[in-house]
């Protein structure tokens, strides 16, 4: 080995202690840290090949605790966890922030006139797609039919119950109409998600025991892991889409927005901003393996996507 830096860094878990709150805010502001989606190939590569290196036992010379962190969540930033290959720009986590508000802002703006509708609905569901392929969970390819399939469907899905409910609006309070954008958004997301991540409801997604060791793919936490990433889609969009509705029907009754409607969509955009099982709930053959090869693990791990 090279250099001073000792091999024991846990480089596979987050730097903070996630048992405390500002652990985990100090991780996921590392990882969506938007200004990672600037970094430059080199830069990006350069992390790869420090991350890889490291897990090999390999220290570059005068490389220092800090600058491996910071290695790390940029290779995470820029690379899937499971397969290892460099993930499509506007899908990784650090352009979460910079897309979503600036989309979100936008249906939240545009939501009165059929063409606005169906245009951000449309461009929200493509991200969106984007997005889950980029983040799917697991090593299993996906064919250009599927990913075409699930993003038809999946857009299809949003911009009919986008116009749906629009259309059972009219009669109601304008307040009403507001929510409409949220309304759709979870309703795409039931259809978005499972869609894109079909194979890995049919294939099984990789589970590992408490020290990272695989242990074979499964249907059943892939199931379990879809769900869970249905439920807190919804869960994420509540204070984006819910929220500044409220706040927007207030504001526009002000003086100063009715003086200046340009300002509408530019406040609208300021305003939004692993899992485990246990062995006994996988597959039967599945369990059989586990118990033959790790008879001492109880409990298994995976990736659930984003």
């Amino acid at each position: 080995m090279s250099g001073d830096l000792p091999l024991n860094i846990n480089i596979k878990e987050p730097r903070w202690d996630q048992s405390t709150f500002m652990g985990r805010a100090q991780h996921f502001f590392m990882v969506t840290d938007p200004r990672n989606v600037l970094l430059s190939s080199e830069v990006l590569e350069d992390a790869r090949v420090t991350i890889e290196n490291y897990r090999q036992g390999i220290v570059q010379p005068g490389l220092t605790e800090d600058q491996l962190w910071r290695a790390k969540y940029i290779y995470d930033s820029a690379f899937h966890p499971d397969t290892g290959e460099k993930m499509l720009l506007i899908g990784r986590m650090s352009a979460q922030v910079p897309m979503n508000m600036t989309i979100t802002g936008c249906m939240l703006t545009f939501y009165r006139t059929t063409p606005a509708v169906v245009f951000w609905q449309w461009v929200n569901q493509s991200f969106n797609a984007i997005v889950n392929y980029t983040n799917r969970s697991g090593d299993a390819p996906i064919t250009m039919n599927q990913l075409g399939a699930a993003y038809v469907s999946a857009t299809t899905g949003a911009v009919i119950t986008a116009l749906g409910l629009k259309s059972l609006t009219k009669h109601l309070p304008a307040i009403v109409a507001r929510f409409v954008p949220f309304a759709a958004v979870a309703a795409a997301n039931c259809i978005n998600i499972p869609f894109m991540r079909q194979r890995e409801l049919k294939y099984g997604i990789p589970i590992t025991d408490e020290e990272g060791n695989r242990l074979g793919e499964s249907a059943s936490a892939a199931q379990q892991a879809i769900v869970q990433v249905v439920v807190s889609r919804i869960g994420m969009a509540v204070p984006a889409m819910a929220i500044p509705p409220v706040i927007m029907n207030a504001l526009e009754k002000k003086a100063f927005m009715k003086r200046f409607p340009v300002l509408n969509a530019p406040v609208q955009v300021g305003l939004v901003g692993l899992c485990s099982m246990k062995v006994s709930s996988l597959e039967p053959e599945l369990q059989e393996r586990i118990r033959q090869s790790n008879p001492k693990t109880t409990t298994v791990y995976f990736n659930k996507g984003l």
